[in-house]
């Protein structure tokens, strides 16, 4: 199912480019919007929910264009901002009772919904508490409360776990992974945390600078090999142990890649078994000890590493 489809989008501000030219599509799950500071990820999300027109291009998302089709759109998606802009006074569950009222759901229904839905975001006993006497971890999960009230078909998150501490994160991002499973709220995370992305997504955009980087299933992107890494012990004996297994193997015809300042060789490309054999046998030949020997996925860092600076 193709949720959001992007052509050629740009977005200019001034003299700067925000996006340029972005081609992408969207399939249904849990998706990625990845890219550091300023490479387009909150322009990105303003243009999606129609807050702003793009300069160029073109963009629709559940098969509406997102201003002209405004209103109908926000009746089906939501969005969770990254800046903490809750009432501070106002108990949890009547904010987002009041959102889900604004978004259409009828009041008697929509002060049942709030409550489930703040026991499901694990606030269920803290419901009633102002929100200002909350902690950064139970505000991040409020606004995920009110973000899937009125059971919005997609939903953008900005940065949902900023400021949280590593158990909080995971514990927001398994909340993020359940209501895409069982609830079948389609969503887009937008984060600078690759881990985070890589936990739960199943789908990836990587931006840089405005330009797309890469964009597609993260299981493709991921799975393919970057070649044999080869890791030996350091033994003071053999100080030159990693040049002398590195020359062996290119003696019998190898490309061997070598980290600087490391005990480790990655060879890029070969037969898997004959390149074990060959890796044990120019490791045993110059005496040295061998720690490691594994197949490295490619990695969400590698792709991004890859990109010309």
């Amino acid at each position: 199912m193709e949720l959001i489809t992007v052509n050629g989008l740009t977005m200019q501000f001034g003299q700067h480019r925000a996006l340029d030219s972005v081609d992408f599509t969207v399939h249904s799950g849990v998706t990625g919007l990845v890219g550091a500071n300023g490479a387009g990820k909150t322009t990105f999300m303003s243009i999606a929910l129609g807050l702003r027109a793009p300069t160029a291009g073109s963009i629709r998302v559940l098969d509406l264009e997102p201003v002209a089709d405004g209103a109908k759109l926000r009746s089906l998606v939501s969005y969770g901002p990254e800046r903490n802009i809750l009432p501070d006074e106002i108990p949890a569950v009547d904010f987002v009772k009041h959102l889900a009222e604004v978004r259409g759901i009828p009041r008697k229904e929509a002060k049942t919904r709030a409550s489930d839905i703040l026991w499901l975001v694990g606030l269920g006993e803290e419901r009633f508490r102002p929100i200002g006497t909350m902690s950064t971890g139970q505000r991040q999960r409020v606004k995920l409360a009110q973000a899937i009230a009125a059971d919005p078909k997609l939903v953008f998150l900005d940065e949902p776990t900023d400021g949280l501490d590593p158990l909080a994160r995971d514990e927001v991002l398994t909340l993020i992974r359940q209501i895409s499973e069982e609830y079948g709220i389609h969503v887009m995370i937008s984060s600078h945390l690759l881990e985070e992305v890589e936990q739960i997504c199943d789908n990836i955009v990587i931006l840089n600078a405005g330009k797309l980087i890469a964009s597609g299933q993260l299981d493709k992107l991921t799975g393919e090999s970057t070649g044999l890494e080869i890791e030996l012990v350091k033994v003071d004996d053999l100080p030159n142990a990693v040049g002398d297994v590195e020359r062996a193997l290119q003696q019998v015809g190898l490309t061997v890649l070598r980290e600087p300042e490391s005990m480790i060789l990655r060879i890029p490309d070969g037969e898997p078994s004959l390149l074990q054999d060959l890796v044990r046998d120019a490791v045993a030949d110059v005496g040295a000890r061998l720690k490691r020997l594994e197949y490295r996925r490619r990695s969400l860092e590698d792709i991004i590493l890859d990109v010309p600076s």
